[in-house]
């Protein structure tokens, strides 16, 4: 028989050769104990984790979303900057609606009496000057307060700086109070209305929840203990929730998120879905170098006097701002997701015999002896066949 016979006779056997399963069975306690230690291993992953914690037999949803607030409360201030003042929600909740935000006044530096007018700009080293020279006519610098006029003015008995077309008096925003003008602000309510639904589900649901009514509503406020199902939250309560102190943050302002989470399982034998509410501080409370903390803006209200000139008051608001998130995914049985994660689940039970065949073929003492048992190969087809004429 020539080499290349040879050769294509062993590629056949390679190609062709057929492999049968056979059982052996192998009397060794430690062999069976890594086996079935090896299967339970298995079945708690597949059970306990796949199934109950991560509950892969169910198709899910993600949760869409609307929310909108009503914020009560009164508060009276009595400061020698400022005529007693009486303040009401039209006042302090600025604007009366945001998209999934509100915004509380807290405290507040005014500016009264404004008119377009001509005046010494702020001194910095920008707008300070000597004479008419140092001051460009027409120049408007983005981070100053008007158009100058080419004039260099007395800002004070020591001090010219550039003047400039704007509303005048210009701001001070350097007096700003060290405690907040309406610390009564942390005993105002917020209503939260917020209603969800998850659509591959039909599934649709408020925070106002079935057996809540008027009356209850006006005598209820959320405690995580006594009533954690009520929709009314005092201001207090949910900045101290955040970690945060009230009258702390009212001085400068800052961002409060309330989440709410709509995480459900909505299978019948364990229906359940309602709200759960949590309260965190947002925006930076300590900046590494301190600079622009808090949270303010500035609006305007107009007026014109008698003779019809327009004045205006203007304002910097300083407050918090409460930005309200929700989230969540709803889970429910479906049989495509129950029957990959079955499949999975047996292909991971095949690969336990390999585990352990791993273990008696590499640490076992006799694994010379189980490998010579394991696999047979029949060297040549006739001998199987005189094998079956001598035993039929």
């Amino acid at each position: 028989m020539s080499k290349s016979t040879g050769s294509c006779q062993g590629f056949l056997h390679h190609v062709f050769d057929y492999e049968t399963p056979k059982t052996l069975i192998i009397p060794s306690i430690r062999v069976g104990f890594v086996f079935r230690f090896t299967q339970f291993l298995v079945l708690l992953y597949v059970v306990g984790y796949v199934c109950v914690v991560q509950k892969a037999y169910q198709e899910t949803d993600s949760v869409i979303s609307t929310v909108t607030t009503k914020v009560k409360g009164f508060a009276f201030t009595n400061i020698s900057d400022m005529e007693p003042r009486f303040w009401d929600v039209v006042d302090y909740n600025i604007p009366p609606q945001g998209d999934g935000s509100f915004f509380v006044l807290t405290n507040v530096v005014m500016t009264p009496g404004q008119t377009q007018s001509r005046c010494a700009e702020l001194p910095n080293p920008s707008t300070i000057c000597v004479d008419d020279c140092d001051c460009v006519e027409g120049y408007n610098d983005p981070r100053g307060n008007g158009i100058r006029t080419g004039l260099c003015e007395n800002y004070s008995s020591i001090v010219k700086t550039c003047e400039v077309l704007s509303w005048c008096p210009l701001e001070t925003d350097t007096n700003l109070p060290k405690r907040a003008l309406l610390a009564e602000a942390e005993n105002f309510t917020v209503l939260i209305k917020n209603s969800i639904t998850y659509p591959k589900f039909n599934f649709h649901k408020r925070n106002i929840l079935s057996h809540i009514n008027s009356t209850y509503l006006k005598r209820c406020e959320f405690n995580r203990k006594t009533d954690p199902n009520c929709p009314i939250f005092r201001l207090k309560h949910i900045v101290s929730e955040a970690g945060e102190d009230f009258q702390d943050m009212a001085v400068k302002g800052g961002v409060l998120g309330i989440l709410i989470d709509w995480s459900c399982n909505l299978d019948w034998w364990a229906r359940k879905c309602y709200p759960k509410y949590t309260f965190h501080r947002l925006d930076n409370k300590h900046p590494v170098n301190n600079v622009a903390p808090g949270y303010n803006f500035r609006f305007a209200k107009y007026y014109r006097t008698a003779e019809g000139e327009e004045v205006r008051t203007l304002i910097k608001a300083y407050g918090i701002r409460f930005d309200v998130i929700v989230f969540g995914t709803a889970g429910k049985f479906g049989i495509v997701p129950t029957i990959v994660n079955l499949g999975a689940a047996l292909s991971f039970l095949s690969l336990v015999p390999m585990v352990a065949d791993w273990f008696m073929l590499t640490c076992m003492k006799k694994r010379d002896l189980y490998s010579r048992q394991k696999s047979t190969y029949l060297v040549e087809e006739s001998e199987v066949e005189s094998a079956c004429l001598k035993n039929p």
